[in-house]
């Protein structure tokens, strides 16, 4: 199991300050989402030379033009990007083609997507890297998890590598762990804490213990 460090609420300096703090217990750095429609792909360029030996993940979450946009990523030094579950099968493939061409790997989020478990057989066909189950901020706001999702696409996935996001914080990481992901995906649970290193390492350490 890894741990991946969402940033989801900072701009690029910030970003970098904070996993200055935490690089000694992170796997994956990821550029969220809100922070590339705020700063643009220069955000990736800019983690990825501060810390050139670490994984960078830019959370696209793709729908379309998806071998243009993995394209654009990998270039900007980006070594995993994230697609849509929903997007079209033929998003899908030109996603994963792409990323194969360029060395890098693709995480299909399944934000949204009805029936999980089918999806995530068709998405591990398709040939992605990544499958994770995730639970929104909105959801989140109303008390869900993903818990369920994750137990179900582990029944159906046989290549690709499970991954889990939304709300973990380390009161929840236990029952995360039990369903063993190969990928924990926490942002608030470590950016939202006062001293940051500290909550990445007591995470970390119990992601290595499970």
């Amino acid at each position: 199991m890894k741990l991946q460090l969402a940033l989801d609420l900072v701009d690029i300096n910030g970003a970098i300050e904070v996993v200055k703090e935490v690089e000694n217990h992170v796997d994956v750095v990821e550029i969220g989402t809100p922070v590339v429609i705020n700063e643009g792909l220069k955000a990736v360029k800019e983690m990825k030379k501060a810390f050139p030996d670490m994984t960078v993940l830019a959370d696209l979450k793709i729908m379309d033009a998806a071998g243009y946009e993995v394209s654009q990523a990998s270039a900007s030094g980006a070594d995993i990007v994230t697609i849509l579950g929903a997007a079209e099968d033929e998003s899908i493939k030109g996603a994963v083609e792409e990323a194969k061409k360029q060395g890098k790997e693709i995480l299909a989020d399944m934000i949204a997507v009805q029936d999980i478990e089918a999806r995530a057989g068709e998405l591990d066909q398709l040939g992605v890297d990544y499958i994770c189950v995730h639970t929104g901020y909105d959801l989140q706001a109303v008390g869900k998890d993903s818990f369920a999702d994750l137990a179900a696409i582990k029944k159906v996935v046989k290549n690709a590598k499970t991954a889990i996001a939304g709300g973990i914080k380390l009161e929840t990481l236990p029952e995360v762990i039990s369903h063993n992901p190969d990928l924990i995906i926490v942002g608030g649970g470590i950016t939202g804490q006062e001293d940051k290193a500290s909550a990445a390492k007591q995470i970390k350490e119990l992601i290595t213990q499970g």
